[in-house]
């Protein structure tokens, strides 16, 4: 089996997943200085219901929250929701 490589690519405002060659999930983003909005969270079709988009997520905010200086605003519904069913790490949203 393939191994996943995740990617942050700033020149596109997206993080992205791939399997292989494949680029399977992207998790595009909105940054101010302050505050990474995460706008919309995609997987190709052909490759759902692997769980691809809770991986670029969690990759994501990880890398977020390691670098410190930024807060997260959840704009897409999909990482609404991925923060709802993680709670532990509701700590990087930003203030509403």
């Amino acid at each position: 089996m393939t191994e996943l490589s995740f990617t942050h690519a700033p020149e596109a405002s997206r993080y992205e997943l791939r399997r292989g060659d494949d680029l399977v999930s992207v998790l595009d983003y909105r940054d101010n200085g302050q505050t990474v909005a995460l706008t919309r969270a995609y997987t190709n079709p052909a490759h759902r219901g692997h769980g691809y988009a809770a991986i670029v997520t969690d990759r994501a905010v990880a890398e977020i929250e390691a670098q410190g200086d930024r807060r997260v605003l959840p704009v897409c519904w999909y990482v609404a929701d991925w923060f709802a069913a993680h709670p532990e790490r509701t700590g990087v949203l930003a203030a509403r």
